[in-house]
């Protein structure tokens, strides 16, 4: 055997070669949150099925009415007014969103598990509605986590559209061993199979990388670039959109309750599927359409979808609108997404994500509570989810047109400069036709402009196989990696 020492000592140990293969067993970023996304929703799916044969809508009506309200009440709570402290907190620390993650996981697994004894009991509402709570700061702190675990933005909307596509995998997939447990033990078996879907997401969020969403304050830029018209239509539309979500999912909870549990069942798997087809549909219609457009779209789907649901009545209609209403919610989310990228570059994507997410669960909570205080059948029910979706389009369309109209009667100020009305000497003295001095600009005052009608018809979409062009003043702090620009570009 050779000798491994030479006269200086002994060789250094050499790296090991690299294993052909070893890449296909490395998760990405993205994927361990998948991974982990994907088993939450899975836990979602078992608790609400669990829940559709207990004590929960087996007290008298009104009586359980107004329990739903108070702990709806409670849920909202947190959100309002402890979140917006504990947000800021969370992004500036390494790893905190990620710990929140692992956290309400793993608190919604010990009160899953405590909820198997208390199926008939009272406790049964403040713990479902703990679970409920706790899985609205999942969805705020993912969607805070989601742009640090990808590169571009690219590749965020991307990874927003699969986040959307494994939710909706997510319902039937936990139809399977939701039946096999009912089967054998009832809603207590569907409980514990929802204790291992938690405790396994838990496991799997500790394989989430630990990121920083955000190392300073919003700046000035940031801040007016998100009160922006189009982003504040927007985020009124896709408000009102999550309202009717809220409505829809405890209309149908009262109305199916002295139902059997496999309706609620084929509602859940309806629901999941309209995930799925807004998941595929929504890339396709953002490479073909503007966001405004494709918000305009999903808004006209979801009045016609009320109005025929209405029209056909009974549980064919709920599954109908169920399945509609998801499509709706998940191709606008996608839509307002990319349109929050698009007129607020300079801004930090995890904080504004999961400020946005806040607000749109606080209206989740609010809708929902609706159909909770007040006995509405579900015709009429249906019949207001068309309403509000038809009052969404209006208001949107008619503040687009309004703001269109604004830029259009603007003087000119100079590329996107609303004119300062505190100082009207300098402006009566600048002759017509000049060009301020860009020195002494304050660009604090910089408004985003809203796109224009005629803007989006000459912007012509990219052919197939070519990437969508994404408008960009810069690099945002705190967001996803870039690539450096070429030379000449």
């Amino acid at each position: 055997m050779a000798s491994m020492s030479t006269p200086a000592g002994w060789d250094p140990l050499k790296s090991p070669k690299h294993r052909a293969g070893a890449d296909a067993f490395h998760l990405s970023p993205f994927a361990r949150l998948a991974r982990a996304h994907v088993l939450v929703g899975t836990g979602d799916a078992l608790v609400t099925i669990a829940l559709a044969n207990s004590l929960f809508f087996d007290l008298d009506p009104n009586d359980a009415r107004w329990k739903v309200f108070l702990y709806l009440a409670l849920t909202m709570a947190p959100l309002a007014v402890v979140a917006p402290f504990i947000g800021p907190a969370l992004d500036r620390s390494v790893g905190g969103r990620r710990w929140m993650i692992v956290g309400v996981t793993a608190a919604r697994a010990a009160v899953c598990l405590v909820m198997i004894d208390d199926l008939q009991g009272l406790m049964l509402f403040p713990e479902a509605f703990a679970v409920l709570a706790l899985g609205k700061a999942y969805s705020v702190s993912r969607s805070a986590v989601v742009p640090t675990v990808v590169r571009n933005d690219d590749e965020l909307v991307e990874a927003n559209s699969k986040l959307q596509l494994l939710s909706g995998l997510a319902v039937p997939l936990a139809g399977i061993p939701a039946g096999v447990s009912f089967a054998i033990a009832g809603s207590e078996g569907v409980l514990v199979m929802a204790v291992v879907a938690y405790t396994a997401g838990t496991l799997a969020a500790l394989r989430i990388p630990a990121t920083q969403v955000a190392s300073a304050p919003a700046t000035a830029a940031e801040s007016a670039e998100l009160r922006g018209v189009g982003v504040l239509l927007a985020a009124s539309a896709m408000g009102l959109i999550r309202g009717i979500v809220g409505f829809l999912t405890f209309l149908l909870l009262f109305e199916l309750r002295d139902d059997p549990t496999w309706n609620m069942g084929a509602v859940l798997a309806l629901s999941g599927a309209g995930a799925l087809v807004g998941s595929a549909v929504a890339p396709a219609l953002r490479r073909s359409f503007s966001e405004e457009r494709m918000l305009m779209m999903v808004l006209g789907v979801a009045v016609a979808g009320g109005i025929t649901a209405a029209w056909l009545g009974g549980l064919a209609a709920s599954m109908l609108l169920a399945a509609i209403v998801a499509v709706v919610s998940t191709a606008g989310r996608l839509a307002f997404d990319s349109l929050v990228q698009r007129d607020a570059p300079d801004a930090n994507r995890g904080r504004s994500f999961a400020a946005f997410e806040l607000r749109f669960q606080l209206v989740w909570v609010v809708g929902a509570m609706i159909p909770v205080l007040i006995s509405i059948p579900s015709t009429m029910g249906f019949l207001i989810i068309a309403g509000v979706a038809g009052f969404a389009l209006f208001s949107y369309v008619a503040g687009q047109r309004a703001a269109q109209k604004a830029h259009v009667d603007r003087p000119p100020e100079g590329p996107g400069i609303a004119p300062d009305e505190s100082e009207p000497a300098e402006s009566a003295t600048r002759e017509v036709g000049t060009t301020p001095d860009p020195t002494t600009v304050d660009h604090t005052r910089v408004q985003p402009v809203p796109p224009t009608f005629k803007d989006w018809e000459a912007e012509d979409p990219p052919g197939p196989g070519q990437p969508r062009a994404t408008r960009r003043r810069g690099e945002r702090e705190g967001g996803p990696l870039r690539d450096p620009p070429s030379p000449g570009r």
